[in-house]
C-alpha cells in the first residue's frame, strides 16, 4: 500500500530542519564569538561556565530550551547567563529559516546566504562586545562571497567584483581623509575589509542598500547615545553591527527592494 505524501511535507520538513540546525549552528556561534576574541581553541577545552568552570553537559547545552530550563543561571554556581547566547542561537535559526523561505530555488545561494548571515551575526557580537574585528572573520566570508559571483541569479558575476573593489577603495580613501582631519583613527582596518567583503557578496547594486541601511541606523543610534552621554565626546560606537545588520537585510531583501524603487521611479 503507498500512502501518498500531502502537498508542502518537503517544504514543511525542510523548514523544520533548516530551524533545527539553525539553533545548533547558533550555539556554536556562541563558543566562537566567546573564544575567537579571547585566542582559545575552539574544540579545547569542553564547552564550560566561564564563572565556575562548570563543566557543562549535554543537557545544559540544548539550545534554548536548556536557558529556559535553568532559568538564565549555571546549573552549578547559580551565576547568570548572558542571555547573548540564547538570542544569537534564535537569531541564527530565524536567519537560516529566513534563507530557505527567499532562496530555497537556489540551493548553493541559499547554503552561501546561510553562511554570510552566521558569520556576520558574529562579527557584529564581537565588534559589539570588544570593539574588534578578527581577520578570520573577514576570511570566511570570502568563501559565501565567491560563491555568491557564480550563484547570484539576480546579478551578473562583475557586479559582486565591482562592489567588493569599489567598497573597498571607497571606505579606505573615506579612512585616510577622515584620520586626516581628525587626527584620529575614523573607521578601523576591520570595517575597511569587511566592507570590501560584503560588496563582494552582495554586487554594487545591493552594496548601496546596504550602506543607506547601514549609515542611516547608525547615525541615529550614535545620535541617542550622544544625547543620552553626560561627556562632551560621543561615544565610541561600532560600525560592523549596522554593516552586518543592513548587509543581511539587503542579502534577503535587496532584490526586492531595488525592484520596488525602479517601479516607483519608473511610474
Amino acid at each position: 500500500m503507498i500512502i501518498p505524501i500531502p502537498d508542502g511535507y518537503f517544504t514543511v520538513v525542510t523548514y523544520i530542519l533548516s530551524a533545527i540546525l539553525g539553533l545548533c549552528v547558533g550555539s556554536f556561534l556562541n563558543v566562537v564569538i566567546y573564544r575567537v576574541p579571547n585566542k582559545m581553541n575552539l574544540a579545547k577545552p569542553a564547552s564550560h561556565c566561564p564563572q565556575c568552570g562548570y563543566k557543562l553537559r549535554f543537557y545544559d547545552n540544548i539550545p534554548i530550551i536548556s536557558y529556559c530550563i535553568l532559568g538564565g543561571r549555571c546549573r552549578s554556581c547559580k551565576k547568570h547567563i548572558p542571555f547573548r547566547y540564547t538570542a544569537v542561537e534564535a537569531a541564527n535559526m530565524l536567519l537560516w529559516i529566513a534563507c530557505v523561505w527567499r532562496f530555497s530555488d537556489n540551493l548553493i545561494y541559499m547554503l552561501a546566504a546561510m553562511l554570510a548571515c552566521s558569520l556576520m551575526l558574529c562579527v557584529a557580537s564581537v565588534d559589539l562586545e570588544h570593539k574588534i574585528i578578527p581577520d578570520r572573520f573577514q576570511i570566511a566570508l570570502l568563501i559565501p562571497a565567491i560563491a555568491a559571483i557564480f550563484t547570484d541569479a539576480n546579478t551578473v558575476w562583475y557586479d559582486h567584483l565591482i562592489g567588493g573593489g569599489a567598497a573597498f577603495a571607497v571606505f579606505l580613501l573615506l579612512a585616510l581623509i577622515a584620520g586626516k582631519l581628525l587626527g584620529r583613527e575614523a573607521l578601523g582596518g576591520g570595517d575597511i575589509k569587511l566592507v570590501g567583503v560584503l560588496g563582494l557578496l552582495l554586487g554594487w547594486q545591493k552594496l548601496l542598500i546596504m550602506m543607506i541601511i547601514a549609515s542611516v541606523s547608525g547615525s541615529i543610534v550614535m545620535l541617542i547615545l550622544k544625547k543620552r552621554s553626560k561627556d562632551d565626546e560621543s561615544p565610541e560606537t561600532p560600525f560592523a553591527p549596522f554593516l552586518s545588520a543592513g548587509a543581511i537585510i539587503s542579502l534577503l531583501f535587496g532584490d526586492a527592494l531595488i525592484k520596488l524603487y525602479l517601479r516607483l521611479l519608473l511610474g
